[in-house]
């Protein structure tokens, strides 16, 4: 057994969306199983696009995020930031 390596199967199961429109990822979840993700994932994605949400891929995966709303902008803007300020 690996210990530097979590093992995924103690992870929830979470639906994982990304849209161009506005360029988010968003988590939904957690759920016990697979199954119960999968037949969550619909509802979310036509949530979503009827708050005018565009070019959405929708995945079911096991994880843990830390956040369960990223907007691509802001993490540049933030990513930038750290740069700059690494740099003085």
């Amino acid at each position: 057994m690996n210990l530097l390596q979590p093992n995924h199967s103690e992870f929830a199961w979470w639906v994982e969306i990304n849209t161009v429109v506005p360029r988010c990822t968003y988590y939904f979840g957690p759920f016990d199983s697979e199954k119960e993700a999968q037949l969550s994932r619909t509802g979310y994605v036509e949530d979503l696009y009827q708050e005018g949400a565009r070019d959405i891929i929708a995945l079911v995966k096991q994880c843990q995020p830390d956040v369960l709303t990223i907007f691509q902008e802001e993490a540049q803007v933030k990513i930038s930031e750290l740069m700059h300020s690494e740099s003085n």
